[in-house]
């Protein structure tokens, strides 16, 4: 099913004759800002024979990927799901809110140059208020500090800087650096984005960048791989949304934990090269490592269309390298046929909760969810490309010619300053302003907080329907009682111009300016633009030829912004005895629970102001309260973060108990990085998700499951909790717990963990980063 110049050079020994001519003249960058690093195909395919004739057995694509990056393609231990790989990932990407954490700890590592190609993208600090070009003169005056510590760290340290403005990381990722095998590691949870470009990208917290910007060997859990084939073709108003609007209701929000999910079969060639990076970016919703599409021709036109047509004739002659091998076998399948694929909406509070456009009022209205569609929101990295602008603006025109206009607020965001100078040039940007929208800054806004909503009062039940990937509780604006639904960019326009949940644009009919009644026609609009796209303002700043070394990065002492790292206290050598319950948590407990973003995003890189907001949204099971409990030394209710500085300050030790999937959603480190700071030594929960159990390790703490879920039941609120084994601590060898309630009595029972050797040395030394130290 791939065009590929590989077939027209034959099989076999001739192919690889021609193949090995056309490379000995072929040295491709692997992008454009990088002229000197090179795509290594030769070496990937070389990676990859070893391991096939090792596992004597045909790969999948995500396998062929990740082993061709291995550390020791020739000793490696490799079970699916079970061991720990050690790979070189070709390249590291970050976000402003995460790059600060990451930089400061690789300052603090003391090395002078990354090693790996890097780059910061500014766009989560960004907050939509009154439109585009006002709101960034306002983030670059209210961040300065930030922008100017990031900006100088990247000269300094050999990194990449693109400035406020120029787009939202996934999106430039997929513009300019993702390309067919390639694995890169971003410090975000969307970084999976890039595998609608055939790419293996991961999102990981800011110790794991620092390790592999380090040169360091970068390890992750060998993957389980879910195959979902699609068979039929998209069409009519379904969209690549729905697709993963579809898996994640099959999956849920867990389902994809330890997993990479790997899309295939005949319904892929269908799917635009943006349309399949928007279901990769969606995976993240599922608890996926990250989710990929195998090598076509929509992958080889998206890269001749961003000024890469090398990588893509070279892409073509190692095309069977980028696809999965015929008879290759995945843990488990989905199917999907598009054919009959209907429009979905997923929500609210919940990205997994999957509901057909057809059932959603008569869901509503049984559930009491308002009907009101308040503001329809369009963009965000999930959903910003020019196809998604351009099927929006095919809606929205329609209604334009029959007199209408939104009923509800409606607002775009384009995904970078590429996509927002060639919607502006196509006329886009004009037809959407003129339905009622408003475009505002290349950045994530309102998708991730960032957003300073005012047509509702904090506490008033409204709905909300966007194109973005993620719903949970407050997420958008900080608002509990906002009843937030995802969908496609066009299915969000259609019901911001009806003004209500329950209108299905494939039945429903509104009523023009003129009283008569018309139905919308599906939406079409070209994958890529007919011109070049318009690069726009230049918008990156590349780090000086000459190395940094003179370079100065200063943080001032008194900064609220940033904070230089003090390492964490070593482990003292024995069990960790009467440990002190902080709080136990009641159900579903993401990262925006334990350190909101939105307002807060502005103390990433100061460690003490933002530990303020540690599990300040977790529910308490004592009183079901947010941010409410009981000091266990004065006897008085305080918030979260008071209470832990109480008990750090009279050297006392704290627990945190969770339920199920507990830290679910982004892949902020800070989540893990707060407890630690504020005197927390462990988490015991049913289940993990995986980028936050990782970070804790990383920061030193021990992340340990209940071996018996029920376990969860016998813990109380005012409980202190012992830890014992550590110092036989070992990998695969739970560890013990002996709870003991203020009553007198006691319980005890076994804790499960999945630290590696590797692993336990971090916990050991206090931090990962202590231990890279050690190394030194």
């Amino acid at each position: 099913s791939v065009p590929h110049r590989g077939l027209a050079l034959g099989q076999g020994v001739r192919r690889l004759h021609v193949s090995a001519a056309f490379n000995a003249k072929a040295k491709v960058s692997m992008s454009r800002f990088e002229p000197s690093n090179y795509v290594s195909y030769e070496k990937l395919n070389e990676n990859v024979n070893i391991v096939r004739k090792r596992l004597n057995r045909p790969l999948t694509l995500s396998e062929k990927i990740v082993y061709g990056h291995l550390d020791d393609p020739v000793g490696q231990d490799i079970a699916r799901g079970h061991t720990y790989l050690r790979l070189r990932p070709d390249r590291v990407a970050m976000q402003d809110a995460t790059a600060q954490m990451a930089m400061l700890q690789f300052i603090s590592s003391g090395l002078p140059r990354v090693a790996v190609p890097s780059t910061i993208h500014c766009d989560h600090l960004i907050e939509a208020q009154i439109g585009g070009a006002k709101d960034l003169a306002r983030a670059k005056d209210i961040n300065a500090e930030v922008y100017n510590f990031l900006a100088s760290a990247g000269a300094k340290y050999g990194v990449g800087f693109w400035k406020p403005g120029s787009g939202i990381i996934h999106q430039i990722i997929l513009e300019n650096y993702a390309y067919p095998g390639v694995l890169l590691i971003g410090t975000d949870s969307h970084t999976p984005n890039g595998g609608g470009l055939g790419s293996i990208c991961i999102g990981v917290g800011g110790a794991d960048a620092v390790d592999v910007m380090a040169g360091i060997p970068w390890e992750l859990k060998c993957p389980k791989v879910i195959g979902v084939k699609l068979t039929g073709k998209l069409s009519g108003w379904t969209s690549p949304k729905d697709v993963i609007l579809k898996v994640a209701g099959i999956l849920t929000v867990k389902g994809g934990t330890g997993a990479i999910v790997e899309y295939h079969g005949p319904g892929v060639d269908s799917i635009s090269c943006t349309g399949m990076a928007t279901i990769c970016n969606m995976g993240a919703e599922i608890g996926a490592t990250t989710s990929v599409f195998p090598y076509n021709h929509r992958m080889k036109t998206y890269l001749e269309k961003t000024g890469r047509g090398d990588i893509a004739a070279l892409a073509d002659d190692y095309a069977d390298l980028l696809v999965p091998d015929p008879g290759c076998e995945y843990d488990s399948i989905v199917e999907i046929n598009l054919d009959e694929l209907k429009p979905h909406i997923n929500g609210p509070f919940t990205p997994d909760l999957a509901h057909p456009m057809a059932d959603i009022g008569a869901t509503a209205a049984k559930n009491g969810w308002p009907l009101e569609v308040k503001v329809g929101l369009i963009g965000s990295c999930t959903n910003s490309s020019y196809e998604d602008m351009g099927r929006s603006a095919s809606v929205a025109k329609q209604a334009l010619d029959k007199g209408l206009k939104c009923k509800a607020a409606f607002t775009i965001t384009p995904g970078s300053e590429q996509i927002r100078a060639t919607i502006e040039r196509d006329g886009y940007s004009k037809i959407l302003g003129d339905v009622g929208g408003m475009v505002l800054a290349n950045a994530c806004g309102p998708c991730i907080g960032q957003w300073d909503r005012r047509d509702v009062k904090k506490g008033e039940k409204n709905t909300i329907v966007t194109s973005y990937n993620r719903n949970f509780t407050a997420r958008n604006d900080a608002n509990p009682a906002t009843h937030a639904f995802v969908a496609s960019p066009e299915i969000v326009t259609a019901l911001a111009i009806a003004g209500t949940l329950d209108f299905n644009p494939e039945v429903d009919y509104l009523t023009a300016a003129n009283g008569e009644k018309f139905k919308l026609e599906p939406p079409s609009a070209d994958e890529l633009p007919k011109l070049d796209f318009d690069p726009g303002q230049d918008t990156y700043q590349h780090p000086p030829a000459e190395g940094g070394s003179k370079l100065r990065v200063d943080v001032s002492p008194t900064s609220t912004r940033l904070q230089l790292l003090e390492p964490f206290d070593k482990w003292a050598g024995g069990d960790l005895e009467d440990l002190q319950v902080l709080i136990k948590v009641k159900g579903k407990c993401t990262t925006d629970h334990i350190s909101a973003a939105g307002p807060w995003l502005k103390f990433r890189g100061h460690l003490d102001n933002i530990s303020n907001n540690m599990l300040i949204g977790a529910v308490n099971i004592e009183n079901d309260g947010i941010n409410k409990i009981k000091n266990q030394l004065t006897g008085e209710y305080g918030g979260v973060p008071d209470v832990a500085r109480h008990y750090k300050a009279n050297g006392l030790s704290w627990v945190v108990v969770g339920d199920d999937n507990y830290g679910e959603g982004s892949s902020r480190e800070h989540a893990a990085l707060e407890p630690r700071h504020l005197g927390g030594r462990c988490i015991i929960v049913k289940s993990f998700a995986r980028i936050h159990e990782t970070n804790l390790k990383k920061q030193g703490m021990l992340p340990l499951t209940f071996q018996i879920p029920a376990d969860y039941d016998k813990i109380r609120p005012d409980d202190k909790i012992s830890i014992k084994g550590l110092a036989n601590f070992t990998p695969g060898k739970p560890l013990s717990a002996v709870v003991k309630h203020s009553d007198g009595s006691k319980d005890d029972f076994q804790l499960n963990h999945t630290f590696n050797e590797t692993q336990i040395e971090w916990f050991q030394a206090g931090s990962a980063l202590n231990r890279m130290k050690e190394l030194q």
